[in-house]
């Protein structure tokens, strides 16, 4: 009875001296939605279900040149043939994963011709002659996964697939968000240059007045040269504004993906009308089905968790099949001949027992990779949520602003109108009217600009809740993928090797 006491004992001491994953799990705790409170910073503003952007929401500005310069740009764009290659490749890892759990069969065959030396073999066995050996096998390997760690490991692909597939949708709501915004900057351009136009046509009347006034003798020439002034100012406001309009041209042509001369071929944009200041109710929770980068973190969270359990199952013994079968000849024997076969088989188990802290490191080093993905999920969560309310406090400011401001630019027109009368009635000068002019432009101006930032603001509300993306139910991730420290539990051993 010695001998099995002292091979259990030995059994004993070597699995005592197995590495452990003890002590080793992940931290990273997700931010629950519904604590990220909103109820002040939406108060005022309409709530509606109905209030997600939909999918062509572009169409709803009333450009159709515009719907067609999204069709376009999300058609050629070369920025989305990178994010489409990411995904192949991720796909590519899927299968390559998928193809690691099932068993492998492999054949070789080969013809080799060798001339012994009789140091080696006696003359009578075949020393000192020229011997072809031939040989051919068929192998056979499958490692069984027990643990289901390989079954893991090809979850983790997918799951980075999945969000590798998610972040294709979301360059392309990047991009339509992009085409409208600089397509809403090409039409403030157009009309900065009517503007700058029309007031470099009232400083150059201006002076001219102020010439012959000088000639008169009834000004002097400080009055002259500061119209001069103003004229050099409004020729620079010209150049300013045609610059503007070739910018807002080149930056639409990169993203059509074209080249400079099709952006010379975009006709002025009409005047765009800004989104409905309205929100979707429960916006928290409502984000995490509707904007694609969420849904991309929490696949990668999923991928992440099961990277663990993959790592985890390492430390556990694995056992595997393999048998070998084939023909092996030597001189001028057929290779076909029934006593050529020979053939092996033997199930082999391994448990790791020292490895110098390897699968210790490879562990701690995936339960960081689940913290990052879960931090890297918060800091979108907090970063859409606290935009959606950004983006509507500046829509807010800007109807605050516009109400100011078309109260100035009326209040200015009436000015320029009794300006004019004046001067028709003979009471003032045209000079004088002039001047006024100078404030209904400046009053123009500044509305053209609240009127670009509330359509390019009303645009980035639409991104913000998500730019009409709706997931397919294979696109969603499973409830798993919230992340919690329920990554750190160990794996349930079990003898399955489905691959579902």
């Amino acid at each position: 009875m010695r001998v099995p006491f002292v091979a259990v004992a030995a059994i004993t001491l070597a699995l005592a001296g197995c590495v452990s994953s003890g002590g080793l799990h992940p931290d990273g705790q997700a931010i629950a939605p519904s604590s990220l409170q909103t109820a002040r910073s939406l108060s005022g503003v309409t709530l509606s279900p109905a209030a997600w952007p939909q999918a062509d929401w572009w169409s709803g500005l009333g450009d159709p040149q515009l719907d067609a310069l999204m069709a376009e740009a999300l058609r050629d764009n070369p920025g989305l043939a990178v994010a489409d290659a990411r995904a192949r490749a991720a796909q590519a890892a899927v299968g390559a994963a998928d193809a690691a759990r099932g068993p492998s069969v492999n054949a070789g065959a080969s013809v080799a011709g060798a001339r012994l030396p009789t140091t080696v073999l006696p003359a009578k066995v075949g020393g000192g002659h020229f011997r072809v050996a031939k040989y051919g096998d068929v192998s056979f390997k499958w490692g069984l996964d027990l643990w289901g760690g390989r079954r893991a490991a090809w979850q983790a692909a997918l799951g980075t697939a999945r969000a590798a597939e998610i972040e294709t949708r979301a360059a392309r709501i990047e991009l339509s968000g992009n085409v409208a915004a600089a397509y809403a900057q090409l039409g403030y351009a157009f009309t900065q240059q009517d503007l700058s136009r029309a007031e470099l046509g009232r400083a150059s009347k201006a002076r001219e007045l102020t010439r012959q006034r000088v000639a008169a003798g009834i000004d002097n020439q400080i009055q002259l040269r500061q119209g001069d002034a103003e004229v050099a100012s409004a020729e620079q406001q010209v150049a300013l504004a045609a610059r503007a309009i070739d910018a807002a041209r080149s930056a639409l042509a990169v993203l059509l993906g074209k080249g400079p001369d099709r952006g010379r071929d975009i006709a002025r944009p009409q005047l765009l009308r800004p989104a409905e200041l309205a929100v979707p109710d429960n916006l928290p929770v409502g984000l995490l089905g509707h904007r694609a980068d969420l849904v991309a973190a929490r696949w990668r969270v999923e991928a992440a968790s099961k990277d663990i359990q993959a790592a985890k199952t390492e430390f556990l013994p694995n056992v595997s099949i393999g048998a070998m079968a084939g023909l092996i000849t030597l001189g001028g024997h057929n290779l076909f001949e029934l006593p050529a076969r020979f053939y092996q088989l033997g199930p082999s188990i391994s448990l790791p027992i020292f490895d110098g802290g390897r699968l210790r490191a490879n562990l701690r080093g995936r339960d960081a990779q689940y913290d990052l993905a879960v931090a890297q999920y918060n800091q979108a969560l907090v970063g859409a949520v606290n935009q959606v309310a950004d983006e509507l406090s500046a829509l807010q400011s800007l109807r605050a602003q516009m109400a100011a401001q078309q109260r100035a630019q009326d209040a200015a027109r009436g000015a320029w109108q009794l300006a004019q009368q004046r001067y028709r009635a003979g009471i003032g000068s045209y000079l004088e009217a002039l001047g006024v002019r100078r404030q209904l432009l400046a009053a123009e101006r500044g509305m053209a600009a609240l009127q670009a930032q509330q359509v390019i603001r009303s645009v980035q509300l639409i991104q913000a809740l998500g730019g009409g993306y709706r997931p397919t139910p294979h696109e969603l991730p499973p409830a798993s993928a919230a992340p919690a420290a329920a990554a750190s539990a160990a794996p349930a051993p079990s003898s399955s090797t489905s691959r579902s």
